[in-house]
């Protein structure tokens, strides 16, 4: 059995927990002034860097290859989300919100403090609050939290064992062809490096029953959960999600465009909770931009 991750030696700050970084081996500053330059050198000087017992790192220290030190990163200049996250429900163990369109979960890549887990830890306090599941930065909808620590696994893995029950709700101006209702069986992959995931030969991965609503709505219940799953499923059937930058056809957008959000939202989660055992039933209450 794998060994559980030690806790970070640094507190969340700011919303935001420290970087957590693997070294190349030998004196500790030297290396981060080579890689990171004169920020990183006044972060040693200052104290502010930690091995992962907790040392404080100095000039003098030094540590071997794979080794990982801890550092608070400095932010990358963002362009604020101009939508408000509204909470659904809120109890001693869990937060659910309405996440709004082009609000990325968690921190990755130039998406750090304009993310709703950043935000939600500075709004409500909660220097422990954790993301159980993850939507798309462009998805919408309805988004689990956990308010401690110890509550977090057991949540996580609902979603990981795939009991927790989705609805998602899509538009897309495409005529439809065929019949519905429709369940959608393909094998996608999605490679680093890759924006779009892609459908692939072989034994099918994912799965997605796809209704239709009329007025070119429909209702997705996935029943896996790839990356990008029902907008690759949708587009495979050739009902690509209104608003979509990425299928079929990749599109640029400005990083302060929020004219147009992808028309797909997290309607409904649905699952008996790990600890009472009582049904937990949370809904959107957003609707699509006309």
């Amino acid at each position: 059995m794998a060994s559980r991750r030690r806790r970070a030696p640094l507190p969340v700050r700011d919303g935001l927990g420290p970087a957590r970084l693997r070294l190349r081996g030998g004196p500790v500053a030297a290396e981060l002034r080579d890689r990171f330059g004169a920020a990183a050198a006044a972060k040693v000087a200052a104290g502010e860097v930690l091995t992962a017992d907790g040392a404080v790192v100095d000039e003098t220290t030094a540590l071997p290859a794979g080794a990982h030190i801890f550092w608070y990163r400095e932010l990358p200049d963002e362009v604020p989300v101009p939508f408000d996250i509204p909470v659904l429900h809120r109890d001693d163990d869990l937060v659910v919100v309405d996440k709004p369109h082009f609000l990325a979960t968690m921190p990755r890549g130039r998406h750090v403090a304009q993310t709703a887990l950043v935000r939600l830890r500075r709004e409500l306090g909660l220097p422990e609050l954790s993301p159980a599941h993850r939507l798309d930065r462009l998805t919408a909808g309805v988004l689990l939290f956990t308010t401690r620590r110890e509550l977090r696994g057991p949540y996580q893995t609902l979603f990981a064992r795939g009991v927790v029950r989705k609805q998602y709700l899509a538009r897309s101006s495409a005529p439809p062809v065929g019949t519905f209702p429709r369940l959608v069986r393909s094998r996608i992959v999605k490679r680093r490096g890759w924006l779009q995931a892609r459908e692939e030969p072989g034994e099918p991965n994912a799965e997605t029953l796809v209704e239709a609503l009329g007025n070119g709505s429909y209702r997705l219940t996935p029943r896996t959960g790839r990356t990008h799953q029902l907008r690759v499923h949708l587009a495979s059937l050739g009902l690509p999600i209104d608003g979509d930058p990425l299928y079929p056809q990749i599109v640029e957008v400005a990083p302060d465009d929020f004219s147009t959000p992808l028309q797909l939202l997290a309607h409904r989660l649905e699952f008996e909770d790990p600890f009472t055992g009582r049904l937990r039933r949370f809904v959107s209450g957003r609707a699509f931009a006309l």
